[in-house]
């Protein structure tokens, strides 16, 4: 199956499960998956540690090495692209267990949680 995805989720799904980003500092603590779904270029400039590299631009390639019903978070730079993956994860792939991390990285950043930066 190909998955179609939206620059614009709010006028497709008004709610994407989305949580903050403390919440997911705690989900990644206990295990849960952090993907990362920006650029290399973005990545290798600023990540939350363990994150894991998924561009939104490749999600062809990826979607299917993911388990369905597995932890999943999505983060990008602001919330916006993680959404729209999120979306075609839940309505196109059947995911049932993926969320949104609002605010992305910058969100992050702001609360000072842990990140790792490109020297």
């Amino acid at each position: 199956m190909r998955l179609r995805y939206r620059r614009s989720v709010h006028h497709i799904v008004p709610e994407v499960p989305t949580i903050t980003v403390a919440e997911a500092e705690e989900r990644r603590a206990s295990g849960a998956r952090l993907i990362d779904v920006r650029e290399r270029v973005e990545f290798d400039a600023v990540r939350v540690p363990g994150s894991e590299l998924m561009p939104m631009s490749t999600i062809q390639q990826w979607y299917t090495d993911l388990t369905p019903d597995e932890e999943i978070m999505v983060l990008c730079r602001s919330g916006n692209r993680s959404a729209s993956v999120v979306n075609a994860l839940i309505e196109q792939a059947g995911f049932t267990n993926v969320v949104n991390v609002a605010g992305g990285i910058i969100a992050w950043s702001e609360a000072g949680l842990p990140i790792e930066v490109e020297p």
